[in-house]
Order: C-alpha cells, then structure tokens, then sequence
C-alpha cells in the first residue's frame, strides 16, 4: 500500500493537499486494481461503487471549487450597437416595404407614364391604324387598372404588349402589380422583370420585384431588391438636382 510522499505524488497538485491522506490511499488502491492485466483481477462496478460512496462526502461540488479556481461572474454581453439611421423612405419604398398592394397602385396611377419617356421612338410610318388600337387598349388598361378591375387590365395590357410596337415599362410594372392583386406572384415577377430589361435603372422595376419576391416567400431576395430599389432612387434623386 502506497502511503505518504508516495501518495502526494500520484495525487492531482491542484487539489494542494485538500484531501484526507486515508481517502486518497484508498482511491490509489483501488485504481491499481483496476490496471490490473487480467480482467479477473479487476474489481466490478459494484465493487468500485460500493468503494467510492462512502469517500463522496460532498454530492454536488462544483468543478471550479473541486480546483480551487475562483469563480468569475458571468460577462454581460454588450448592448447592440445602434443601427445607422436609415435614409428616409420615397412613397413606393414605404409602400413597397409594407406589402400595401393598393398604395402602390395609387402610386402608379399618380405617375402615368412619365417614367417611359425616351423609352420609345416611333417613325411616322409607325402610327398605323393597329398603332391606334394598340394605344386604345392601354387607355382602356388604364381606365381598369384606375377602377381597380385588375383582371380587365391584365386583358388590355397584355393586347398592348402583344403587339411589340412600342415597349413601356410602366405597362409592365402595372400589369406586375395587377398579377400581385390576382394572386400570382410568379407572373407578376416575371413582369416586373420586364420592366427592368426596358428601363434597366428605374427603381419601380426592382420595387415590383422586391414585392413579388416576397409573395414568393424569398424574402431574402425581397429584401436585397428592396435595397438596391433604394439605392438606385437615391442616385437618381441626385442626379436629378
């Protein structure tokens, strides 16, 4: 039986000497036996149980104190950093942001078409008599898309855009919008999308995607759209000083 200086040494040095010299021969002891090669000579479970419980005299030591380490408090995390105060929104950002389908349609009627300008250069020759129905089908769009009857105004739209004579962006952000009205977000998308390939830098184009990408439940995309739709009406709120 190891006893003493012999003890001392097998004993971990961070429990300095805190211990009874009687409890750690016995541990000492019985952890010789459990090295032993032949696994009959090793004790059983019960055996080892039956051994440590009377030496636990404390049942629920902390291991820090087990140690001797002194116990810190727990670090206070940081208050969040305030968020940068946002520039304020235009209209269509707020209402774009908001999901409010029939502000933006207030919006679109409120604008007309004043965003198409230059989009478009027709010769003389153009203004046939199918450019005239052509035009009479967005004003009939127009006048339904104003009254909010959005299926009649898909129908007219759609006539304009089959005719390929002239591109609006406008038409196509309205239809997006009529599409949203009707619950069908992937077409309205895909207008929206179009939108953005005739105008490549108007900010309605990429806040129509922005609302329909939400619908679609990618809010992730919703959200980096509605941003650069921000960005891109800002730059031109500048430029246009």
């Amino acid at each position: 039986m190891m006893r003493g200086n012999n003890i001392q040494m097998l004993m971990d040095s961070h429990l300095e000497g805190n211990y009874s010299t009687e409890e750690a021969t016995a541990l000492v002891d019985l952890a010789s036996q459990c090295l032993q090669y032949e696994a009959r000579d090793r004790p059983h479970t019960k055996k080892l149980v039956t051994i440590l419980e009377p030496l636990q005299t404390k049942l629920e030591v902390p291991s820090y104190e087990m140690l001797g380490i002194p116990k810190h408090e727990e670090e206070v995390a940081p208050p969040p950093a305030p968020q940068p105060p946002q520039h304020p929104l235009s209209p269509m950002a707020e209402a774009c942001s908001r999901m409010d389908l029939t502000a933006i349609q207030q919006i679109l009627v409120s604008t007309h078409y004043r965003d198409d300008a230059g989009s478009n250069e027709l010769s003389f020759q153009e203004w046939t008599q199918q450019m005239r129905d052509m035009l009479e089908a967005r004003k009939r769009g127009d006048l339904a898309f104003r009254d909010k009857d959005f299926k009649t105004a898909i129908e007219c739209y759609t006539q304009f855009v089959d005719v390929g004579t002239m591109v609006s962006p406008t038409v196509y952000a309205r239809r997006s919008l009529c599409h949203l009205m009707c619950d069908q977000p992937d077409a309205a998308l895909r207008d929206a999308m179009q939108a953005q390939c005739v105008c490549p830098d108007w900010p309605t184009a990429f806040y129509m995607q922005a609302v329909a990408l939400s619908k679609l439940d990618m809010q992730s995309d919703a959200k980096d759209m509605l941003s650069e739709a921000s960005q891109l009406e800002e730059k031109k709120q500048k430029n246009s000083r």
